[in-house]
C-alpha cells in the first residue's frame, strides 16, 4: 500500500508536491475507505484528483510509473537516458536533480525509499524501514565523472557476504540499486520486499489509450480473472451482456513483430527466445453474447460502444482488485463512461476491495452532490500558478471558513472556492478581417 508519494522537479512540478494516502482522523465512511495497514497507520483504498487541464494531474501518475520503471526495468546500458524532463519554465530548476520518494508498506514493514536523479544517471537513493523507528537499509551516491555507483549497506542490516560487491557490478550508473537488484540471484529481504511490490502490486498507468480489453481477456484466458465475476459486475451496470466468449487463435509471426517487442516493449529475452522456437503467436478473438427477446446474439468487441469496451476493462480492474491486493493508477476515469457508471465503479470498489488502492485524476464534479460517497481526505486538486508550477492539495486542507459540513462542494467547486478549474475568457473570438 502507498502512504505517501512525493515528487519534485518533474515536468509541470518544481517544487516538492506530496499526495498522500495517509487518513486523517474522521470516522466518516471508514467502514469502506479506510485499510488498518499497521496498528498506527490507516490508509485510504481511494484518491482522486481534480483539475483544469494541463494544470498537472496526469504527472503525479507519470511520475509513479516513471518510479516504476526505474525499479523493474532498468536500463540496460549506461549511454542510455532517462525518459523524463525537469521543470523546463526557469533555467535553474532545468539544471537541479529530480526527486521522487514514496513512503509504502509491504509484508507488514513500512518503508521509505528516495531517488534522486537526472536525464543521465541516478546521482542519489536510499531505502529505509520501520521497527518501530526509521533505519536505513542502504544509502547509494554515483561518481559521475567515473559513472560507478557506490552502495553503502546498513552494517547491521542481515545480507550476504558479497552483496555490495555483486550489487555494484549491476547498477549502472543510470539504475537504481533497486534496479540492480533484480538482475543478480542474491538475497536480501527487504530489498526483495520493496522490488516484489513495485512488480506485483503496482500496476501501469491506465490512460484513455491503453488497451485494457487485451489486458483483461487474457487474463479471463489463463484463470487470473474471473469471467463469471466480471460477467456479474457488466451486469449490476446493466449493459445487456449474457456471456463472453473467448476463442484462441494461433498465427504465423509478423515480419518485424520480435524486433517490435524487443526494442519497444522490452519484453524479457526468455520470453522472445520461447516465441522465435514457437514460431507462433496465440491471439485471442473476443465477443460479447447479448440476449435479445430470450434469443442470443454474438457481437464482435469492435463492434461495441467505447462506453462498454471502456467498463469491460475497468470490470476486470475491478474483478482483480477485489481478488488480490493490487494498486491501479488510472488517468481520466471518467471517459467514455456515463456519469452514473463513474460513480457506481467507484461504490463497488469502495464496498468490495479489501487491500487494495486506486489513484484517478478526473473531471467528474457529479460525485461532490453525494457526500455519503466521498471523504474529504480522499479529493485532491491540482493548480497551476502564474508561473506555471503545479500545485497539489486536498480537500481536507480547506479550514471551516470555505468548507464547513454543511457545504455543498459541488457548487463550492463550481465557482472556484476550492481551485482546481480553468481560469476561462469570454465567448468572443477575434477574427481579423480578411477584407481589410
Amino acid at each position: 500500500m502507498i502512504v505517501n508519494f512525493s515528487v519534485q522537479n518533474f515536468g509541470p512540478i518544481k517544487d516538492k508536491q506530496t499526495l498522500s494516502f495517509e487518513a486523517d482522523k474522521s470516522s466518516l465512511l471508514e467502514d469502506y475507505y479506510i485499510i488498518q495497514a499497521l496498528d498506527d497507520v490507516r490508509v485510504l483504498k481511494l484518491g482522486l484528483i481534480y483539475g483544469a487541464n494541463a494544470s498537472g494531474k496526469t504527472t503525479i501518475l507519470n511520475a509513479l510509473d516513471f518510479l516504476r520503471d526505474l525499479v523493474i526495468e532498468p536500463e540496460t546500458k549506461k549511454t542510455e537516458t532517462l525518459d523524463f524532463n525537469p521543470f523546463l519554465f526557469d533555467v535553474e530548476s532545468s539544471l537541479q536533480n529530480s526527486h521522487i520518494s514514496i513512503d509504502l508498506i509491504q509484508n507488514g514493514t513500512r518503508y521509505f525509499y528516495e531517488v534522486e536523479f537526472n536525464r543521465k544517471a541516478i546521482i542519489n537513493e536510499e531505502l529505509y524501514f520501520y521497527n518501530p523507528k526509521k533505519n536505513n537499509v542502504y544509502k547509494r551516491s554515483t561518481d559521475v565523472e567515473k559513472q560507478l555507483s557506490l552502495i553503502t549497506f546498513n552494517s547491521k542490516i542481515e545480507k550476504d557476504k558479497d552483496i555490495t560487491k555483486t550489487l555494484a557490478a549491476n547498477t549502472l550508473w543510470n539504475n537504481t540499486v533497486l534496479g540492480g537488484f533484480i538482475k543478480t540471484n542474491i538475497e536480501q529481504k527487504h530489498l526483495k520486499d520493496v522490488t516484489d511490490w513495485f512488480a506485483n502490486y503496482l500496476k501501469r498507468i491506465i490512460v484513455t489509450q491503453t488497451d485494457l480489453s487485451t489486458y483483461v481477456t487474457a487474463r479471463i484466458d489463463n484463470a487470473e480473472i474471473q469471467k463469471e465475476t466480471v460477467l456479474n459486475i457488466l451486469k449490476q451496470a446493466d449493459f445487456n451482456i449474457s456471456n463472453i466468449l473467448i476463442e484462441k487463435k494461433e498465427e504465423a509471426i509478423p515480419n518485424g513483430f520480435i524486433e517490435f517487442l524487443e526494442k519497444q516493449v522490452k519484453a524479457p529475452s526468455d520470453k522472445l527466445e520461447e516465441l522465435k522456437i514457437k514460431g507462433k503467436v496465440t491471439s485471442l478473438n473476443l465477443e460479447f453474447e447479448h440476449t435479445v427477446n430470450k434469443e442470443k446474439y454474438s457481437l464482435p468487441f469492435d463492434l461495441e460502444s467505447q462506453g462498454t469496451k471502456r467498463y469491460y476493462g475497468f470490470a476486470g480492474v475491478l474483478s482483480l482488485v477485489i481478488q488480490k491486493p493490487a494498486i491501479f493508477p488510472i488517468d481520466e476515469l471518467e471517459s467514455s463512461l456515463h456519469p452514473d457508471l463513474f460513480t457506481h465503479f467507484i461504490v463497488s470498489f469502495l464496498i468490495n476491495s479489501k487491500k487494495s488502492q486506486i489513484i484517478a485524476t478526473t473531471h467528474n464534479r457529479e460525485v461532490f452532490n453525494n457526500k455519503d460517497i466521498f471523504r474529504n481526505d480522499a479529493i485532491w486538486f491540482t493548480d497551476k500558478s502564474e508561473k506555471g508550477t503545479t500545485e497539489l492539495y486536498s480537500l481536507a486542507d480547506f479550514d471551516t471558513s470555505v468548507i464547513r459540513d454543511t457545504t455543498n462542494v459541488y457548487n463550492a467547486y463550481k465557482a472556484g472556492k476550492l481551485g482546481g478549474i480553468p481560469n476561462l475568457g469570454d465567448y468572443f473570438i477575434d477574427i481579423e478581417d480578411e477584407a481589410k
